[in-house]
């Protein structure tokens, strides 16, 4: 079997961060946040990465990451294209933002042709969740046979505004049941909450949710694709300007279909992320104290 690739979701406009915050420095020396995760996913045994970038920003990521990255593994950019959606389709007029994490994954299609994985660029995962997925990726073949990293919603979530989660129930054996992506999660005074239509519905602190870290099948590409042109038909409908193309739904359009089963791999590693530049000071303390108690060294790719 092809050994598991790694695609990284790179192409955000960073909006709220107020800037491309995956090129970022977080590190003493000048790593990014996905210096960690690459570092991380090499020890599990990836040796390929597919970055999904922007049009016009593959030379920035080789650049800032891509370039010393090479020496240990095989790069690969892809670009993520509005344009790229499948005929009769055209983008609406006006539309800028991009389709969603489904399209992105989708946006490394022709570079991927064997089992991978899919994180995005701005989070810290933490190195027992690479070890974990790219096992099950080794050991689990089958079509249809996923897997997802699932961490503690708590460890989850910023300070400094709202994030968006997949929220999850599982079975007793740790199978995936249900997937619902909950777009607006903050901290309140009343603990952690949920916000539609203008109410908050609290959030357990245990919570088991989706950080878009996930491992697929090659074939998982061919059935997101062929349920593309049904979200444009909705997008059209409804909100042809910012609809997106999420993940977390298309796998649960496969689960209650019954084509898909997806093990949740359940992580002890506490996240860290960019959502908002307030984050940064948080992220860099972190990850200095991760690196002084040995997990990482001071230069990752000396």
């Amino acid at each position: 079997m092809k050994k598991p690739a790694l695609v990284v979701m790179a192409a955000g406009l960073g909006s709220r961060y107020g800037g491309l915050k995956q090129l970022d420095p977080v590190g003493a020396h000048g790593e990014l946040i996905i210096d960690y995760s690459l570092y991380d996913a090499l020890r599990a045994g990836f040796e390929t990465v597919a970055f999904v970038v922007r049009p016009g920003a593959a030379e920035d990521f080789h650049e800032a990451i891509g370039r010393r990255v090479g020496g240990h593994m095989e790069v690969k950019y892809c670009e993520q294209s509005l344009s790229d959606i499948p005929g009769p389709f055209s983008v609406p007029e006006g539309r800028v933002k991009p389709w969603g994490t489904c399209h992105a994954v989708l946006a490394a299609r022709h570079a991927v042709d064997g089992p991978f994985a899919v994180i995005n660029a701005d989070d810290y995962y933490g190195p027992s969740g690479f070890a974990a997925i790219y096992r099950f990726l080794t050991e689990n073949t089958s079509p249809g046979s996923c897997c997802m990293a699932g961490y503690r919603l708590e460890n989850t979530v910023t300070e400094h505004g709202s994030v968006a989660r997949g929220v999850c129930e599982t079975d007793g054996s740790g199978a995936l049941v249900s997937i619902t992506e909950r777009t607006s999660i903050t901290r309140r005074a009343e603990g952690i909450c949920y916000e539609e239509g203008g109410v908050f519905h609290p959030l357990p602190a245990d919570t088991v949710v989706s950080m878009n870290f996930w491992g697929f099948q090659r074939g998982f590409m061919d059935a997101a694709w062929e349920r593309f042109p049904a979200f444009l038909e909705r997008a059209a409908r409804e909100n042809p300007l910012k609809a997106e193309y999420f993940l977390p739904s298309v796998v649960e359009e496969l689960l209650s279909e019954g084509l898909a089963s997806v093990r949740v791999l359940t992580t002890p590693d506490r996240w860290f992320g960019v959502t908002y530049r307030e984050d940064k000071p948080a992220v860099v303390s972190a990850l200095a104290a991760l690196t002084a108690s040995g997990l990482y060294p001071g230069r990752l790719w000396a």
